[in-house]
């Protein structure tokens, strides 16, 4: 059994290979941090399942100006195999041809410990601080 110390050490290297992915415009390694079924809830979309489905979406994000973020942790509940982070996050936006912006939000996500003790997103929600652009 881990304790959630190193549950909480575990899943802040797979959020720092996210991050990693994503600030080298790679969208397979943004979605290799995901379960196999896992699933990703944006905002404003239907909800994706599946690796291919999450590599296709944050490598869309990325063509559209994402170039890095950071994760703020800030409650880690750990239930056996199953741990529930809630946090903030910003974005770091550089659109082709647009002007540079931030966006901050917060996230919920569902880790699940794997066979191999890994541990991988199973179920990932988010949605900005922002209002609205208008």
């Amino acid at each position: 059994m881990q304790t959630n110390a190193k549950v909480r050490q575990a899943i802040e290297k797979a959020n720092q290979q996210f991050l990693d992915a994503l600030r080298r415009g790679d969208g397979a390694g943004c979605a290799a941090v995901y379960a196999e079924n896992g699933k990703v809830l944006p905002p404003n979309s239907p909800m994706l399942t599946g690796r291919k489905a999450i590599q296709e979406f944050w490598q869309g994000a990325i063509g559209m100006g994402v170039k890095g973020a950071t994760l703020m942790t800030l409650d880690l509940e750990v239930h056996g195999d199953t741990a529930i982070e809630v946090g903030a996050y910003t974005l770091d936006l550089r659109p082709a041809g647009g002007q540079p912006a931030k966006d901050e939000g917060k996230y919920v996500v569902v880790w699940k410990r794997q066979g191999n003790g890994s541990w991988r997103l199973a179920v990932d929600i988010f949605n900005t601080n922002l209002p609205p652009a208008k």
